[in-house]
């Protein structure tokens, strides 16, 4: 891993809603591991979350939705699974998910730029974890894991898709309903989260 996000000097340079799209889209396609996780152990409340979700997307849209999000973060907040209490590997990215949209959630109310870095980077640990586990062993140096995350399929294309949602937002000057269509497209992925799974390997 590598210690800065590849794409934090560019956020730097976004605006407030942008920063907020940004966010929306890594929440977007870590969801799936919630889903995932929701339906395999029945926890959490989805819908609720799905709404949450969906209400930040609308937003964006100019002239779309407004969402009270001040009264959302205690709901997301109560969504988010205690890993001392689910010893399962699924917790892990599930709990990222749901961080990442109380994160994205405190970046709309506090313009905080900050935020969008940490969940540009809460993705990448996600991904960085689970290769780990995956594939890596007790026999490999740190260096050695180091580069296996690195050069790792799943991790080329996060910061494949983080750059991609980044160039397009400083690329369009006034986003619009059917820019924020494309975007949450990309995002979704078809259903498969930052690790390759979908709510369908359930």
């Amino acid at each position: 891993m590598t210690d800065r996000l590849p794409v934090e000097a560019q956020l730097r340079s976004l605006d407030h809603k942008k920063l907020a799209a940004y966010c929306v889209a890594v929440t977007e396609r870590q969801f799936p591991n919630f889903v995932l996780f929701n339906k395999l152990v029945e926890f959490g409340d989805l819908k609720q979350l799905e709404t949450v979700l969906d209400g930040v997307w609308q937003s964006l849209v100019p002239g779309g939705a407004k969402m009270n999000f001040e009264v959302q973060l205690d709901r997301v907040d109560a969504n988010m699974p205690d890993l001392d209490e689910h010893e399962m590997y699924g917790a892990s990215p599930a709990l990222d998910a749901v961080v990442s949209l109380y994160s994205t959630l405190i970046c709309i109310l506090e313009a905080d730029v900050d935020e969008a870095i940490a969940v540009g980077n809460v993705s990448r640990e996600c991904v960085a974890m689970f290769v780990e586990i995956s594939e890596g062993d007790d026999q490999m140096s740190d260096v050695e894991i180091l580069r296996l995350i690195n050069n790792h399929d799943l991790m080329v294309q996060e910061d494949e898709f983080q750059e991609e949602v980044v160039e397009r937002l400083m690329n369009i000057k006034q986003m619009d309903k059917t820019f924020i269509g494309e975007l949450r497209e990309l995002a979704h992925n078809q259903g498969v989260s930052n690790i390759g799974i979908s709510d369908e390997d359930a």
